[in-house]
C-alpha cells in the first residue's frame, strides 16, 4: 500500500498528487477488506440510508469514471444514475459482492493513473462546468483526493461500527 509517510521516488508535482491519490485509493480497499458481504450491506446511519460499504466504495469508483471519462475525455455519461435516483450507484451496490466491487475500483484506478501519465497537469478538461469554466487535470487530481480522503472517514467510521475494525 502506498503511504503519505514514504517519501515519494520524485519531487514533482505529478508524482506527489498521484501518490496521495494512490494513498486515498488504497486506503478505501484496505479499510473494506475482510468485510463479511452481510456486514459490506449494511446501513448504520439513519439518516444515510445508502451509505454502507458497498455503497461507497461503488461511489468512489463512479465518480472517478465521471470526473476522467465525462469531465476530462468529454466521453458521453454512461453512469448508473439517473435525475430520479441520483445515487443510483450507492443502492446497486448492495447486490454485487464486495470483492467484485473492489477489484473493478483497482482496475479502472490503474486505467486512470495511465490517462493521467499520458496528459500534462494543465490540459483542460473537454466538458465545461455550469459556470462556463473548464478545469484542468491537476484540479480533478485535486478533487479527487479529496473526496475520496472524505469518503475514507466515513469508510472508518461504518467499519469500527459494523465489527470493531479500526485503521492506523
Amino acid at each position: 500500500m502506498t503511504r503519505t509517510s514514504d517519501l515519494p521516488p520524485a519531487w514533482d508535482e505529478r508524482t506527489q498528487l498521484t501518490t496521495f491519490l494512490d494513498y486515498a485509493r488504497d486506503t478505501a480497499r484496505v479499510k473494506c477488506a475482510g468485510v463479511s458481504a452481510e456486514d459490506a450491506r449494511k446501513a448504520l446511519l439513519p439518516g444515510s440510508p445508502l451509505m454502507t460499504l458497498s455503497g461507497l466504495i461503488n461511489h468512489l469508483r463512479w465518480v472517478e469514471y465521471y470526473w476522467f471519462q465525462v469531465v476530462f475525455l468529454g466521453e458521453e455519461d454512461r453512469g448508473p444514475w439517473t435525475e430520479e435516483d441520483p445515487d443510483r450507484e450507492m443502492r446497486v451496490a448492495v447486490d454485487l459482492p464486495m470483492e467484485q466491487l473492489l477489484d473493478e475500483y483497482a482496475a479502472q484506478s490503474a486505467r486512470y493513473r495511465e490517462l493521467v501519465d499520458g496528459n500534462d497537469l494543465d490540459s483542460r478538461a473537454k466538458r465545461v462546468r455550469s459556470d462556463g469554466r473548464h478545469v484542468d487535470l491537476r484540479w480533478i487530481l485535486l478533487h479527487l483526493t479529496e473526496e475520496t480522503a472524505r469518503h475514507n472517514g466515513h469508510l472508518d467510521i461504518l467499519r469500527e461500527m459494523l465489527d470493531g475494525t479500526t485503521g492506523d
